[in-house]
């Protein structure tokens, strides 16, 4: 927290190229994809998608093959070229980054079980927001939260911000944070967060009663064994994806009384924070990550710093977009269709501005920041950055 975030991220990028393990007289490697598979924008299966089309591809392929340079000026070196089956596409950043905007579509959707949408989002509250999906994983489900990993560390050094919107609650355990029982608690699943307050909070048993009374009137509570008109809650509790687990040995036939409703609050509070750790599912996301990028770099970056450089911003600064852009031979920026342009630009929302970039640079989010400070070697343009405008390609001009 003593060092400012431009700093870190010369010295992360500089290690980056230090560790570099593609040298340029070895091909990158290359997928086929097919969009058939996809066609219509409906997943028939999994397997179908372009997530899982290149997870199969590129598990035969040594990681050290994907640890490139730094993606700077010019056409850069990405982890590996993308052919279209059917397609003719000449370059390989617009197919590059049209991948990555897809999968990333792909696991905010239903198609894909990696990723969770957060309990809170049902209720308004961090809507829109995931989670890794907290549940036992297969040794196949293993090996694709190790390619989301990968994926992390090949966005980082193409410098190619991922459309994810993940609860910082992930960010925190990636980078080894421990989380806030409460507020992290609180930001993923408010209502499990209003349910523990209301048990911790009880100041006799009267209070417990009618509580338990409330929780039974919602079906979540049975007949106490003793008092077979009096509702009780047993120490159990649905888990984040529906089902109902016991709290402690036997815990469908303990009550919660009130000896003991401070133990069953904490219990609940346990669960919770054990699905937003996901051991497992993370363990092989930082496996991912680390076969891409050194893992020790991760112990100088917030939660936040790692999510800017993973994820850039989700909405589009037009004054960094505009002083990253270039005007080849025979424009100004003072032209006034290049005024008109701007102009135009000003006016869009959010929305519409992030569709131009998906236009323009075939991606929804731009870099945070570029390092392109004093114009040296080291400080180069990121592609697609500067936005190059170029004048008519007919000699009339429009």
């Amino acid at each position: 927290g003593l060092i400012f975030y431009d700093t870190k991220v010369t010295v992360m990028n500089r290690v980056l190229n230090a560790t570099v393990q593609r040298t340029a007289d070895h091909a990158a490697p290359e997928i086929t994809l097919d969009p058939l598979e996809i066609v219509g924008g409906e997943i028939r299966s999994s397997e179908n998608s372009y997530f899982c089309q290149a997870a199969r591809q590129l598990a035969c392929v040594p990681s050290s093959q994907l640890c490139v340079k730094l993606a700077s000026g010019g056409d850069p070196t990405y982890a590996f070229n993308i052919r279209f089956t059917g397609e003719e596409v000449h370059g390989t950043s617009g197919s590059f980054r049209h991948f990555l905007w897809q999968v990333c579509k792909e696991l905010q959707s239903s198609s894909l079980s990696l990723l969770l949408l957060c309990p809170s989002s049902a209720v308004n509250k961090n809507k829109g927001k995931y989670i890794l999906t907290p549940s036992p994983i297969t040794y196949a489900e293993e090996q694709l939260f190790h390619f989301f990993g990968q994926l992390l560390g090949i966005a980082i050094r193409a410098d190619v911000p991922l459309p994810l919107d993940l609860l910082p609650s992930f960010w925190k355990t990636l980078v080894g944070e421990p989380l806030d029982p409460d507020g992290d608690l609180q930001e993923a699943d408010i209502l499990t967060y209003n349910y523990v307050k209301k048990f911790e909070n009880i100041n006799d048993e009267t209070e417990l009663e009618a509580l338990c009374a409330e929780i039974a009137s919602q079906h979540l509570a049975t007949e106490s064994p003793d008092c077979p008109n009096k509702p009780c809650c047993k120490f159990t509790y649905l888990t984040m994806t529906g089902e109902e687990v016991e709290l402690c040995p036997r815990g469908r036939h303990v009550p919660v009384g009130w000896e003991n409703k401070d133990v069953y609050a904490a219990a609940i509070r346990s669960l919770r924070m054990r699905e937003l750790q996901t051991p497992e599912c993370m363990t092989a996301v930082r496996a991912g990550l680390g076969s891409i990028i050194p893992l020790q770099l991760l112990t100088m970056l917030t939660p936040l710093e790692m999510e800017l450089r993973t994820c850039g911003l989700p909405y589009i600064n037009l004054e960094f977009l505009k002083a990253h852009t270039m005007y080849q031979v025979g424009l100004m920026e003072t032209d006034q269709h290049i005024e008109f342009f701007w102009s135009a630009l000003e006016m869009f929302t959010q929305e519409e501005l992030c569709k131009f970039i998906k236009f323009a640079c075939n991606q929804e989010r731009i870099p945070f920041t570029c390092p392109c400070k004093d114009g040296g070697p080291d400080t180069a343009h990121v592609p697609p950055y500067p936005m190059k405008i170029a004048p008519p390609d007919g000699a009339a001009g429009v």
